[in-house]
């Protein structure tokens, strides 16, 4: 079982924001947590250039975007910038993605927000062979129409996990991603619902099984020359001690293990609608 906390999104102006997002990281890291989060909310900072600001006030901790929605930049442009973030922080991200929900990608943003599960296994096919470089990107579906040379490749195996709680986004995390994403889960949900159809999605894609690798600091291990994924063991979920009081849990889920991560503040969001929502699919 690993532990882990989830940063942000913290109140204030963006000076006061900084400070207490690198406060939060090393104590995080100074505290002994295998792994810390960081929202992608709508009014708040970038995820990813969050992550590339902790990772110079750490060494260790594995650092994940939970999560950065899929609609709002083309799947080229978001494999650059994990790429680039990711050799930044010594091969520690962990990148979380996602459909979002409606209410941020159409009301907020005007864009289109039909068939956001089959939009985002068109989304991943793109990213997993852009994350596989360096190299050629070449890739056709119903949404993309890829030929893209990429230079760049991953320096560590770099995770990708993306929201899911539905069983045909589930599937989609089994098949073509290395776990889930998810918030306000429990032991139950995560044993009888998620977890199996994530393992069963990951053993008919015939990927290779997991395996830990020490290189990426990671309990997500990938192998990169395949875009599938294999199977392992379920793994625990349990709340952990944070150094300030809680409310409500987060968690990050594979075939091969879960780990749940807690706020650090007893304050949620501010945002519309940021109660627990539902994952399309």
């Amino acid at each position: 079982m690993r532990l882990g906390v989830m940063i942000g999104a913290e109140r204030g102006d963006s000076a006061r924001k900084v400070t207490k997002l690198l406060d939060d990281i090393e104590w995080a890291e100074a505290a002994g947590m295998d792994t810390a989060w960081i929202p992608q909310v709508p009014t708040d900072f970038d995820a990813l250039t969050a992550v590339a600001l902790m990772a110079t006030r750490t060494t260790r901790i594995e650092l994940g975007t939970a999560v950065v929605p899929l609609q709002t930049q083309h799947p080229i442009a978001l494999a650059r910038q994990a790429l680039s973030v990711h050799a930044a922080a010594g091969g520690r991200l962990a990148l979380g993605v996602g459909p979002s929900h409606h209410w941020i990608i159409g009301d907020m943003l005007g864009l289109p927000y039909e068939r956001p599960a089959a939009y985002t296994r068109d989304y991943l096919q793109v990213l997993n062979a852009a994350l596989s470089g360096p190299g050629p990107v070449d890739v056709a579906n119903d949404t993309f129409t890829v030929h893209n040379p990429l230079d760049l490749g991953p320096v560590a195996p770099l995770p990708v996990l993306v929201a899911a709680l539905g069983p045909v986004m589930l599937g989609i995390a089994g098949e073509l991603t290395d776990g889930t994403v998810l918030w306000m889960a429990d032991e139950r949900a995560i044993g009888d619902h998620i977890a199996p159809r994530i393992t069963k999605a990951a053993d008919n894609a015939g990927g290779p099984p997991r395996a830990s690798s020490p290189e990426s600091r990671s309990a997500y291990a990938r192998q990169r020359k395949s875009t599938r994924r294999g199977s392992g063991p379920t793994g625990s979920s349990a709340r952990p001690r944070s150094r300030r009081t809680t409310s409500g849990y987060w968690n990050a889920v594979t075939p091969k293990t879960s780990v749940t991560c807690a706020p650090p503040a007893t304050r949620r969001p501010s945002w519309p609608g940021s109660a627990a929502l539902p994952t399309p699919g």
